[in-house]
C-alpha cells in the first residue's frame, strides 16, 4: 500500500473535519427548482472558513464513531483550527492556513500531505466551480434544530449509480455546516457528522490554537490547489481509461515512489495511486469503511508489476471500474526497476 495512503488512513479519524469544514464551496446547483438550495450552498462556502466557532462533534463511519473538540477562527485572512480527539486515545490536529499537523503521541507528529480528501470535503476542491447540478439533484428538505441552533436541510441526490448522495444541515444565520449524511442508493447512511455542542461567533484566544501534545515535529506547508493542466501532466507513464462522468483531475498529491492524481465532480472525490509493486504481495480487491472505499489492483507490464490503488468516497463497484481501467504506458516513467 502507498506510504502516503498509510499515513492518511492512520490519521483519517482525526483529520476528517479538517477537510470537512472546507467543503462544498464550489457546489452551485442551477436548475430552476433548485434556486433556494443553490442560495444556501452559496452561503456555505464563506461560512465554512470565515465563521468563528467552537464545539464538540461526533463523526461516524460504519461502526467507527469518534468524538472531537474543535476551535475554528478566521484571523487576519488565515484559517486557524484545532481539533482534539475526545475518545479512543489522545491526539490532535492543528491547522494554520495551509499548514496542517497531525499529532499522535505513540508515533510523533505526522504531517498531513494533500493526498486523500476526507470524503468529498477537501482543500483541493474548494476553489473549483463545477456544475454539481448535472450530477446531483438539489432540493430543500425543511427546517430543524441541531445543537440548539435553527437549521435548514438540503438534499443532494446522485443522478447515477457511480456516486453517493448527501444531506446537509446548515445553521440559518451563518450558513455553517452543522450536520451531514452520506447515503447510498438505498438511502442507508454510510457516514455522518453532527455537532453535539456548538457556540458560534465567539472571540477565541490564541491559546486555543497551540499544540499541546508532546511528540516529534514534522512540519511542511500544504501545496496550493494545482491547475488541471498541471495535474494531467503528472499522469506520466499511465492513463486512466474510465472514470465516472463529471470527475475531472483536481490535484496531484504526493505518493512517494510512483504517482497519484485526485479527481472531483465538485462534491465527491477520489484519488488514484500508481506505483511499482513491492517485494511483498499486497492483497487486492476492495475494502470499505463507511462511504470510503479502498480498491487495490495489480497490473503487469512486461517484467514489471504495478500496484493500482483507488481511494475515495465511491461505491465499491465504481472504484473497481476506475482501478481496472488504468493502463501502464511507460514503466520507466513510473520508476520501475529503480533501486
Amino acid at each position: 500500500m502507498p506510504q502516503a495512503l498509510i499515513n492518511v488512513l492512520r490519521c483519517r479519524a482525526l483529520s476528517v473535519l479538517v477537510g470537512l469544514l472546507l467543503a462544498l464551496a464550489g457546489a452551485l446547483p442551477a436548475a430552476a427548482d433548485e434556486d433556494e438550495a443553490a442560495t444556501w450552498l452559496e452561503r456555505l462556502g464563506p461560512a465554512l472558513n470565515m465563521t468563528s466557532y467552537r464545539g464538540v462533534f461526533v463523526y461516524a463511519r460504519g461502526e467507527n464513531v469518534h468524538s472531537m473538540q474543535i476551535a475554528h477562527r478566521y484571523n487576519n485572512g488565515v484559517v486557524e483550527e484545532r481539533l482534539v480527539l475526545q475518545d479512543g486515545g489522545s491526539g490532535e490536529i492543528v491547522r494554520k492556513g495551509m499548514n496542517v499537523v497531525c499529532v499522535l503521541p505513540e508515533t510523533g507528529r505526522v504531517k498531513l500531505d494533500q493526498v486523500i480528501p476526507s470524503g468529498p470535503f477537501a482543500e483541493a476542491f474548494t476553489s473549483q466551480l463545477m456544475p454539481v447540478s448535472r450530477w446531483y439533484r438539489a432540493e430543500m428538505k425543511g427546517e430543524d434544530r441541531v445543537a440548539g441552533y435553527e437549521v435548514v436541510s438540503v438534499s443532494l441526490s446522485s443522478k447515477d449509480p457511480y456516486r453517493y448522495s448527501h444531506r446537509l444541515w446548515l445553521e440559518k444565520s451563518t450558513g455553517l455546516l452543522v450536520k451531514s449524511h452520506v447515503r447510498n442508493a438505498e438511502g442507508e447512511v454510510l457516514e455522518q457528522f453532527q455537532f453535539t455542542s456548538l457556540h458560534i461567533g465567539e472571540d477565541i484566544p490564541d491559546s486555543e490554537f497551540k499544540i499541546r501534545t508532546q511528540g516529534r515535529e514534522i512540519s511542511r506547508t500544504l501545496d496550493e490547489p494545482t491547475p488541471t493542466a498541471s495535474v494531467v501532466q503528472r499522469m506520466n507513464g499511465w492513463q486512466l481509461g474510465w472514470r465516472p462522468e463529471g470527475f475531472v483531475p483536481a490535484a496531484a498529491p504526493r505518493s512517494g515512489k510512483g504517482q497519484a492524481v485526485a479527481f472531483s465532480d465538485g462534491l465527491a472525490a477520489f484519488s488514484v495511486f500508481v506505483e511499482p509493486a513491492g517485494p511483498v504481495t499486497m492483497p487486492t480487491g476492495a475494502s470499505k469503511i463507511g462511504a470510503t472505499t479502498v480498491y487495490m489492483h495489480q497490473v503487469n507490464e512486461g517484467d514489471n508489476a504495478f500496484l493500482i490503488t483507488v481511494v475515495g468516497e465511491l461505491p465499491p463497484q465504481t472504484a473497481r471500474q476506475v482501478a481496472e481501467s488504468v493502463r501502464i504506458e511507460d514503466s520507466l516513467a513510473l520508476g520501475a526497476g529503480e533501486s
